[in-house]
């Protein structure tokens, strides 16, 4: 008769066991790379790629019964998200199939408290999602038909930002810092990143208006200048995305003019293939393709700013328009 679970089980028998690898092709999509043992699952897979969510198939089994000194009774939850430390098992909406797998979950969770596994309905997919940052696609007029491609995760973005903050904090030890935001798509990007950066700093922001025509240098002017004095101290302009260069260039410009002790650049994202002015981008997010871009404080016309990752839209969603000021960043 298999041991009771209220009983000390030595540490020994709890380990979990490694599964052998369900890798059944080595190209492709994750999702179509692996044997599953139901379409239910492959269907979740092909979710969690398309939010760019990282996981693993059946990695370990956890036993939980045992008959003597024998493991008489082992359960394998469906999927292990890394960068959550979460275990999923996925189930469907018939009882004969759930009551079985809570009685397991229910041991898992007696004999080892400190795994974090949670039993999903189809209908918790998107309740996941929006727990763990992906779920915001509640967005006028924005569905997932439109999304080309999700660039850049919530999660990669977390540690990309967090990443910056350290590198900052020491190139910056011992001085202090003025830090001047573009506005206005790299408002989430400088709230983050501010959070991260441990050298006494103040901020300030710069607005600038763009127009078409002229020459290149004359496509931008300064609409709203900073109010902080910037005389003999060491700036750090924080942009979303460096596109031609036209535009840093010209701030670099007018800031100059200011007498600063040094100014550094920091963006969000780079696209060095466009880059028609050499600027001296010290500090780089991501370098991302020619896609156009929106979420994370960039939009289309003002939508999809509150979006949690960066994803490139369709071209049939980007509507064509000749009297559009041109962007040159």
């Amino acid at each position: 008769m298999a041991s009771s679970v209220h009983l000390p089980v030595p540490e020994k028998w709890r380990r979990p066991v490694r599964q052998r690898s369900r890798l059944v092709r080595r190209s492709g999509p994750a999702h179509s790379r692996i044997e599953f043992a139901h379409p239910s699952e492959q269907e979740f897979a092909r979710f969690l790629d398309y939010y760019r969510i990282r996981w693993v198939y059946e990695p370990v089994s956890f036993p939980i019964a045992w008959d003597g000194t024998r493991v008489s009774e082992m359960f394998t939850p469906d999927f292990y998200l890394p960068e959550h430390d979460l275990y999923v098992e996925l189930t469907t909406m018939k009882q004969s199939l759930v009551t079985p797998k809570n009685r397991k979950l229910r041991m898992l969770r007696e004999i080892h408290p400190d795994v974090n596994v949670r039993l999903l309905y189809r209908k918790d997919y998107q309740q996941l999602l929006a727990k763990a940052g992906y779920g915001a696609l509640e967005v006028q007029n924005l569905r997932k038909q439109d999304i080309g491609n999700i660039l850049i995760s919530p999660v990669e973005l977390e540690t990309r930002v967090r990443a910056l903050g350290r590198k900052i904090s020491r190139d910056y030890r011992g001085r202090s810092l003025v830090v001047v935001g573009i506005l206005k798509g790299v408002t989430f990007f400088l709230a983050d990143l501010a959070r991260q950066i441990k050298v006494p700093f103040v901020i300030d922001y710069l607005d600038l208006k763009r127009f078409a025509g002229a020459q290149p240098r004359e496509r931008v002017r300064i609409a709203r200048d900073i109010d902080y004095p910037i005389e003999d101290r060491h700036v750090l302009l924080v942009e979303d995305i460096v596109n031609t260069g036209l535009t840093l260039d010209y701030l670099l410009g007018e800031l100059r003019e200011h007498h600063p002790a040094s100014i550094e650049i920091v963006t969000l994202l780079d696209r060095p293939g466009r880059r028609l002015v050499e600027v001296p981008v010290r500090y780089v997010g991501f370098q991302i393709p020619n896609d156009y871009v929106v979420g994370y404080g960039l939009d289309y016309r003002e939508l999809y700013r509150n979006l949690p990752f960066i994803c490139a839209l369709k071209s049939s969603v980007i509507e064509l328009d000749t009297a559009a000021p041109e962007v040159v960043k």
